[in-house]
């Protein structure tokens, strides 16, 4: 039993070698300096965020539209900060107002918002109180407005655009020939009439127009210019002619373009 003892091996115990463990004190400090950015960041964000619009600048012809209504359509809009200010919502009530054509917003750090102003252009009266641009299109039905210098269209509902660019062609040939356009019309049956600034109506009828247009001008304009005052209407409806109808003779003469071509 002693032997078997004295022949076990004693234990040996060594020493464990723990990692060594390294503190970064920048890492002890970067916490609060980052907190303090942070909310120093969110202070800044809400006090831009809550600042408000305090100047407006507004740009533009201004022929009809005033600063005053530009002001009173914008004022209700107004209950953000400078940041959160709804602009499409500004651009659509400043749009609303009669003659304002197109709006443009930005915004100006730090408070200002700016509006530019394009008013419409108004191409002819639309039958006793209306408006038409130059793209045909309705944009005013205040009777302040009736403008009696242009030219007043008249047709169907729906005709606005189609009438609006005939009324462009037939102006700018009209000028050519020392001329100016008083009226045109469309009726119910889709036929078409012109006023002429002397007094004269054009019979265009329904039918062929763009060729009776031509034949107008080309012919018959040419041929009646120096008796031009004495005519009461000229009808454009016939193949291949017109007819016109004199006011002192209170008579129809009739013309092919064949006999005006001869004279001429």
């Amino acid at each position: 039993m002693k032997r078997s003892r004295a022949n076990r091996r004693k234990a040996q115990t060594r020493p464990v070698k723990l990692p060594r463990i390294r503190i970064n004190t920048r890492w002890l400090v970067m916490p609060p300096a980052a907190t303090a950015v942070l909310v120093a960041l969110f202070f800044t964000v809400q006090a831009a965020v809550s600042l408000p619009v305090s100047r407006l600048q507004i740009e533009g012809s201004f022929q009809r539209v005033t600063p005053l209504q530009v002001e009173g359509a914008i004022a209700a809009a107004l209950d953000r900060g400078f940041l959160t200010v709804d602009l499409s919502r500004i651009q659509r009530e400043v749009e609303r107002l009669d003659w304002v054509d197109s709006a443009e917003l930005t915004r100006i750090w730090p408070d200002t918002l700016n509006v530019r102003l394009v008013e419409q252009q108004a191409a002819a009266r639309w039958g006793e109180t209306s408006l038409l641009n130059v793209r045909g299109e309705l944009f005013s039905n205040d009777r302040r407005y009736s403008l009696p210098e242009l030219p007043v269209l008249s047709g169907p509902p729906g005709s606005e655009h189609e009438l609006a660019q005939r009324y462009l062609m037939l102006r700018d040939r009209l000028a050519k020939a020392g001329l100016g356009l008083r009226g045109l019309e469309m009726d119910e049956r889709g036929a078409w009439s012109v006023e002429l600034e002397t007094g004269q109506e054009i019979r265009l009828g329904k039918q062929d127009v763009g060729p009776r247009l031509e034949r107008l001008f080309s012919f018959a304009l040419p041929a009646l210019a120096s008796d031009l005052s004495r005519v009461s209407y000229v009808d454009m409806r016939y193949t291949n002619g017109f007819a016109v109808a004199w006011i002192d003779e209170l008579e129809l003469t009739r013309a092919n373009a064949g006999d005006v071509l001869g004279s001429g």
